[in-house]
């Protein structure tokens, strides 16, 4: 569909679809999961000839699509996420009276959705962004990836059932096919009034500029990956060497790297079981057998990337395997901090089944590659109890560098849930406030209103003093279920 008759059809169906009732979105997020669940096995054999995808991963992919819409039904239900907050009126106050003041979470309008490569299914038609903008009761026109387009066709079809079952305009949802340009023009029309990207930071912050310069700027939030450092602390990797390394090389061959929380880069102290940590890593990337990536262009990233890493100076090949076009195969290399600290490009992202090991020789050149870190969003700390201290000092730092800090197992398998923050600082996303996964995603998609001294019959649901909606609200300060007593 052309985007701009995409557009105006979302535009149009804003208006009716924000004014649904939470019951009527939650209803619609649950029976696209049932419509998508319903295309079977068809949904997950294309998907796998478009990506080169195991059906078994696929499988799981679905079930955390599907899981995922029917946790923010749950959500939406609920209702509490619009931060309802109302201050009554004080007439008697001095020396000025205050008046009734009521605020809550609105949508935005028509958002779009730019679909991911990694995942043809949770992050792209029906994924976390198109979920989180349609509970908050925003319109989507989301604009296909070009690495499986008859896998977002299907989904596509299944959200166009359901909105057919639930009565409502087939415009709350609309997809788009083409190329840059057209996500280019999509990201500028003036109906647009937010963006969600997944992908490469060359690409997200292409969408990010492109949107500053609108004559109305609008939010672009852009996850686009990071190198996701592991810390492994010296009385750690001397307690547990050889499954250190094991777990660490199954996390960075998990899906051929392909995934935004690959641990790219391992921070390890240089000590005497350095060597037989580094043998063991070898041991275990070298012997992996190579799966194809999603497609030629990422195969291609990947190899260019790693060949321009290895040619950096104090940058030494540990595993470095003949190439296929397709075939992910494993690379490690080593460096140390000083030559790590001198060489930003030793920080970009190699998108694929690659680590680099940083070795340190002391606590201060810990620190130190600690405090230099670009945003990420994660950062993993393995220590042990006798380590507290350094792992304090650690924690004060990395805090600041990324949105999910681990103390334990590896980033990857990222849990969709209400404590997850999949974002963090930039570069690795463009705003660090908010989440691509978990819950608090719809509030990227929603803005504070205010209504002041509103007749009641004028007030949403949610901020009448009856409260029918049953949802926690701050009255006055205070948290509270209860009805305001007129």
């Amino acid at each position: 569909m052309p985007y701009n008759e995409a557009l105006k059809k979302a535009t149009q169906a804003f208006e009716v679809y924000k004014k649904t009732t939470s019951s009527q979105r939650a209803l619609l997020l649950r029976t696209i999961a049932e419509e998508i669940e319903a295309l079977g096995d068809e949904l997950l054999e294309t998907a796998s000839r478009e990506s080169n995808l195991p059906l078994a991963r696929l499988t799981g992919e679905r079930g955390r699509t599907c899981n995922q819409l029917r946790l923010f039904a749950d959500v939406v239900e609920e209702g509490s996420w619009v931060e309802a907050t109302i201050d009554t009126a004080l007439p008697g106050r001095q020396p000025l009276p205050r008046p009734d003041m009521r605020r809550m979470l609105v949508p935005l309008g028509p958002v779009v959705v730019f679909g991911a490569s990694n995942f043809p299914l949770a992050f792209s038609t029906a994924g976390g962004d198109s979920a989180s903008a349609l509970a908050s009761g925003c319109t989507v026109v989301y604009k296909e990836h070009p690495g499986h387009p008859k896998t977002s066709q299907l989904v596509y079809k299944a959200i166009s059932n359901a909105l057919q079952k639930c009565g409502l305009p087939e415009g709350v949802f609309q997809h788009v096919s083409g190329g840059v340009e057209v996500g280019q023009e999509l990201v500028k029309h003036p109906a647009t009034k937010a963006v969600a990207f997944t992908g490469s930071y060359k690409g997200g912050k292409a969408i990010f500029d492109l949107a500053m310069q609108r004559e109305v700027p609008v939010p672009v939030y852009a996850e686009m990956g990071s190198t996701n450092p592991l810390f492994i602390l010296p009385e750690k990797l001397k307690e547990d060497t050889a499954q250190l390394a094991r777990q660490a090389a199954a996390s960075v061959l998990l899906g051929s790297g392909q995934f935004c929380t690959c641990p790219g880069l391992l921070f390890v102290p240089d000590s005497d079981v350095t060597t037989p940590f580094m043998e063991a890593l070898e041991e275990e990337l070298s012997k992996a057998t190579p799966a194809k990536m999603l497609h030629e262009g990422i195969a291609g990233n990947y190899y260019t990337g790693l060949g321009k890493l290895l040619k950096e100076q104090g940058v030494q090949a540990i595993v470095q395997q003949e190439t296929d076009v397709l075939e992910g195969r494993a690379a490690l290399a080593r460096t140390d901090v000083q030559q790590w600290l001198q060489n930003p490009a030793l920080q970009e992202e190699i998108f694929g089944p690659f680590t680099l090991v940083v070795t340190y020789k002391n606590t201060d050149e810990l620190l130190a590659a600690a405090n230099a870190l670009q945003g990420q969003l994660t950062c993993t700390l393995w220590g042990t109890n006798q380590e507290e201290q350094l792992q304090q000092n650690l924690t004060d730092v990395l805090r600041d560098k990324c949105g999910r800090l681990l103390f334990a197992g590896v980033p990857t398998g990222v849990e969709v849930s209400h404590a997850m923050t999949h974002g963090g600082p930039f570069p690795a996303t463009t705003d660090s406030r908010s989440t691509s996964v978990g819950v608090y995603a719809i509030k990227r998609f929603a803005r504070p209103v205010t209504f002041q001294s509103a007749p009641q019959a004028l007030l949403p649901q949610e901020l009448q003093n009856g409260n029918s909606t049953g949802i926690w609200r701050t009255i006055n300060g205070k948290l509270t279920q209860s009805s305001i007593n007129e």
